[in-house]
């Protein structure tokens, strides 16, 4: 059995922590808010009062934080979790983080010894309760097949490249996961604007060219406007401008990255940052009066 330690038990986290103890997996937690990290107790896991005491003895420690500064914090400098890790354990860092900061934290853990996995996930808060994330990782082979076993676990893992490379892979599938949700919402209000029953158009679509897991998932929230975040608005923003600003070093222009980006900052900005990335259609009828 081996002892993992999970820091960041959130939306996304509580779930695929939880699939980890059901598996066996000796667990120990810890989250800023302990309130969330609590129900894990059932599950046979010990909440611990700091990030550090997660490291202590863990054989595996897996961050799920909510971006590249607030990961860098927890897991960088003398204080920090990867100094606290015992020689040959791995680190797995599941949020998702610019690339060029995945790559440092690679360094950082080799030096001490530390094997490192870059492995965001693609699938929101249904697929870390079904344990089916899509989940791209980056690393050295030797910290693959340490990792391989622990990341089945919470859904459907494929190594990309070294590490960093999940991280990529996660900026393009959120490129195209905002860009998909801004048409999907494009789409429902053109119906609705149009006078068609905008269930009946999703309906119409399934199955054809324009079916997608958007349509499918998001156009039902747009409907029917329940918007609690599975996703909220401000991470699909943090995604974009990451992937606008490693397009940029690229030499690339993508224009309907920029769309996105600039369309889902709007959001932002108008107070929506909270609610879930498919409320972007609100933004929508308020640029459309």
């Amino acid at each position: 059995m081996k002892t993992i330690g999970f820091i960041g038990t959130g939306i996304m986290g509580l779930p695929m922590a939880q699939h980890l103890a059901r598996a066996g997996f000796s667990i120990k937690a810890w989250n800023r808010t302990a309130a969330k990290a609590s129900s894990l107790r059932k599950w046979g896991a010990n909440i611990v009062g700091n990030a550090r005491d997660v490291a202590s003895g863990a054989d595996v420690v897996i961050c799920m934080l909510s971006s590249g500064p607030t990961c860098d914090e927890i897991l960088l400098g003398e204080g920090g979790v990867i100094a606290a890790m015992k020689p040959g354990a791995l680190l797995i860092v599941m949020s998702s983080i610019p690339v060029e900061t995945a790559q440092q934290q690679a360094v950082v853990a080799k030096a001490h010894g530390v094997h490192y996995v870059d492995a965001p996930v693609s699938g929101g808060e249904k697929g870390a309760k079904e344990a089916t994330l899509a989940i791209m990782a980056g690393g050295e082979a030797t910290a693959w097949e340490i990792a391989l076993a622990v990341l089945q676990t919470m859904g459907r893992p494929t190594h990309v490249g070294p590490a960093g490379c999940g991280q990529l892979a996660k900026l393009v599938n959120q490129m195209m996961v905002a860009a998909n949700i801004a048409s999907v919402a494009e789409a429902m209000l053109l119906a609705e604007r149009g006078g068609a029953n905008p269930g009946k158009v999703r309906e119409a679509l399934l199955g054809g060219f324009a079916d997608s897991t958007a349509l499918r998932q998001h156009a039902l929230r747009m409907i029917n406007a329940e918007f609690a975040p599975g996703g909220p608005a401000k991470y699909q923003l943090k995604d974009t401008r990451t992937a606008v600003a490693f397009a940029q070093k690229a030499g690339l222009s993508l224009p309907m990255l920029n769309t996105a980006d600039n369309l889902f900052s709007n959001m932002i900005e108008s107070g929506d940052g909270d609610l879930d990335h498919s409320a972007v259609i609100n933004q929508l009828r308020r640029m459309n009066g």
